[in-house]
């Protein structure tokens, strides 16, 4: 089914479903699914290898469903924000009225680094909304911890229904109001160790140089080279738009470099700052280059300040193994 772009449904409707069996989590996806795929939708699925498969020989063979891997749509939030926009796009300019998606985080995503990605679940109720686009995402209640559903409740202003029916949310927090508070920030396991270095008020060159001093790692040349970059623009940012003084910490060992930030200010005023693309707002480029690159980025808010944590390598190592 095509469509003038122009006159597609625009608006993202955002649906969460917790199952607790194989049996609940197909009550919800195939009714969503075949009725895209009658419909002649663009159709997503993203889930990990069995629940594709669950799903795949619960649909007919001849379904033109697009199966996309996790562990590359979920990389980086940002980034799969960027990829999911730019896919999207392309559907409607070949005139798609609506496009449907189911997709699932990775398990390791949800352990290792799940308030970056509650922020994810947060910001692309705006981020998708230009685009026609009804998803599911699936949250399995039998190993999703109870902090991790307290904010899928949160983010999700409709909770999907078997039969593909879907109910409006209660607990639905508006997506500036949730980006804006606070947030914990569990200590890294590297940061139980003294840093490498502390720079107070460094330029960006002295940040640059104290990475590159410090990091000796089995990392590849290029993470190092990323996170130099981002270093950079996060303590230029601190610099002209924070408030004095300018803290900067680095920890490092073979796996990992956890670097952080921090100053006395209140941090970016845009909530989506880092996970959209930079527009004129403050310091908004500096986060977009860091979320780009680095494999975790943690903004946190408290009494003494603004902190942004960067984290680059296997994050979390021994807890995602």
């Amino acid at each position: 089914m095509t469509a003038d772009p122009v006159t597609a449904r625009r608006g993202h409707d955002h649906a969460a479903v917790r199952y607790g069996s194989d049996a609940e989590l197909l009550a919800v996806a195939v009714p969503f699914l075949e009725a895209g795929l009658a419909a002649g939708e663009p159709t997503l699925v993203s889930l990990d290898p069995d629940r594709t498969e669950l799903v795949r020989r619960a649909l007919s063979p001849s379904a033109q469903v697009q199966y996309l891997a996790p562990a590359d749509v979920y990389a980086r939030p940002a980034a799969t924000i960027r990829s999911y926009r730019e896919l999207m796009a392309g559907f409607v300019a070949e005139g798609a009225r609506d496009i449907r998606a189911l997709g699932e985080l990775p398990r390791v995503a949800i352990d290792t680094s799940w308030d970056w990605w509650a922020r994810y679940e947060a910001a692309v109720n705006h981020a998708y909304d230009d685009f026609p686009l009804r998803s599911i995402c699936a949250y399995d209640t039998r190993t999703t911890p109870r902090h991790v559903l307290d904010d899928v409740a949160r983010t999700h202003p409709f909770l999907a229904a078997p039969g593909g029916g879907r109910l409006g949310n209660a607990g639905f927090v508006d997506p500036r109001a949730f980006l804006a508070g606070p947030r914990p920030m569990a200590p890294h396991p590297i940061q139980h160790t003294a840093p490498l270095a502390e720079l107070l008020d460094p330029l960006p060159s002295a940040a640059r140089r104290a990475v590159l001093d410090v990091v000796k790692t089995d990392l590849p040349a290029a993470e190092i080279d990323d996170l130099v970059l981002a270093v950079s623009e996060i303590v230029d940012n601190a610099l002209r738009h924070g408030r004095p003084p300018v803290a900067l910490r680095i920890w490092a060992d073979a796996d990992h470099v956890v670097v952080t930030v921090h100053d006395a200010g209140e941090g970016p005023g845009d909530p989506f700052a880092g996970l959209l693309p930079a527009g004129r707002h403050i310091g908004g480029r500096g986060l977009w280059i860091a979320h780009q690159v680095c494999d975790q980025v943690i903004l946190h808010r408290d009494e003494t300040g603004f902190t942004a944590r960067l984290t680059v390598g296997n994050a979390w190592l021994r807890r995602a193994d």
